[in-house]
């Protein structure tokens, strides 16, 4: 194939990049199989016509308008990189064309659940403070360390969202043998029983959990919707373990009910990232913290590149994307997460 007839696509995958997602081998196939074009993500429009006129797939999820698209009548997909559907195109027109929306964002579930299910155990058995003790000399030996010591082994559970991430922790919770509930209004009873879980309400994940990990996403309709009244509802002493996004939650209300000694806390998110050196969540007994790095490994990034190779190369077949997960027309609009800032 010479090079004038291999596939154009539009590179703009920020905050990721090519290196960080494809390996050098992955990177050859794409640069052998494509033609690459590198492009800030805000100026898609400025691409003069020989190149939109072209593009097959875009791999980022740059701002596009609608007369951009216009422009663009050879685009099948949009490969989003990033993992966080954002706002920022006209969905309804790339679904009427036919353009498949793609996130690789799955190949953060299983990693961001092992460290939610290590942030719990960390809790239950409160290994950092242990640790921290006895570099200082302080620490306490045998039963006299576990005063507030439990296990996590056949704890009430509950899980807030059930997308790829909330099922990845039930699996890493498996032989835990939890009895766990789940609240997610966007699926259906049938799914949560037949992965082993309990459909609930709300109130009962809040009330009835010695555990709960929130990896819901946030959506036009959630954003901070569990505040003050949702952690009164908490058992004393049950630990909230934040996972996905920080605008689920009230963040201040959570660090009220920690510091009121209400609840335990863990999270890996929070509302501004970096957080600034003097928040006060930095230094909040109870509170265990994390700095967004529970999917940031590098076997994740770089399967994302596999994954969008061999969707590039279905839909080269003129066969649908499997590998990635594609958007939903009915909550595409409503989905947000902010894009990450860092890796």
């Amino acid at each position: 194939m010479s090079v004038l007839q291999r596939p154009l696509v539009i590179s703009a995958p920020e905050p990721r990049t090519l290196d960080l997602i494809f390996t050098p081998e992955a990177l050859d196939e794409l640069n052998s199989k494509y033609r690459i074009v590198e492009a800030d993500p805000d100026d898609i429009a400025g691409l003069g016509n020989e190149v939109l006129g072209e593009a097959r797939y875009i791999i980022g999820q740059p701002p596009l308008s609608a007369e951009t698209l216009a422009r663009m009548p050879q685009l099948r997909s949009i490969l989003n990189v990033e993992s966080n559907l954002i706002n920022n195109m006209p969905y309804d027109i790339l679904f009427a064309r036919g353009i498949h929306v793609v996130t690789t964002g799955q190949v953060f579930a299983e990693p961001v659940a092992e460290l939610g299910l290590a942030m719990a155990l960390n809790i239950a058995r409160g290994i950092v403070d242990a640790d921290l003790d006895f570099r200082e000399g302080k620490e306490l030996w045998g039963g006299e360390g576990n005063a507030k010591a439990r296990l996590l082994s056949g704890a009430d559970v509950g899980i807030i969202g059930f997308g790829d991430l909330g099922k990845a922790l039930n699996r890493a919770l498996t032989g835990f043998r939890t009895n766990t509930r789940v609240y997610d209004p966007w699926m259906p009873a049938s799914i949560l029983i037949d992965n082993g879980v309990k459909p609930a309400s709300l109130d009962d994940v809040l009330t009835q959990s010695d555990f709960i990990f929130v990896v819901a996403a946030v959506t036009s309709e959630n954003q901070h919707f569990l505040g003050a009244d949702a952690f009164a509802k908490m058992r004393p002493g049950a630990a909230f373990i934040l996972l996905s996004r920080a605008n689920v939650v009230d963040f201040d209300a959570l660090m009220a009910a920690v510091t009121s000694g209400h609840i335990v806390a863990a999270s890996d998110v929070y509302p501004e990232e970096p957080l600034p050196l003097d928040h006060p969540v930095r230094g909040l007994k109870g509170f265990l913290r994390s700095a967004h790095r529970a999917g940031a490994l590098d076997s994740a990034f770089k399967k994302m590149g596999d994954m969008v190779l061999e969707d590039m190369d279905l839909m080269d077949r003129n066969l649908p994307p499997m590998r990635c997960k594609r958007a939903e027309r009915e909550t595409v609009s409503r989905m947000r997460s902010k894009p990450v800032s860092v890796n």
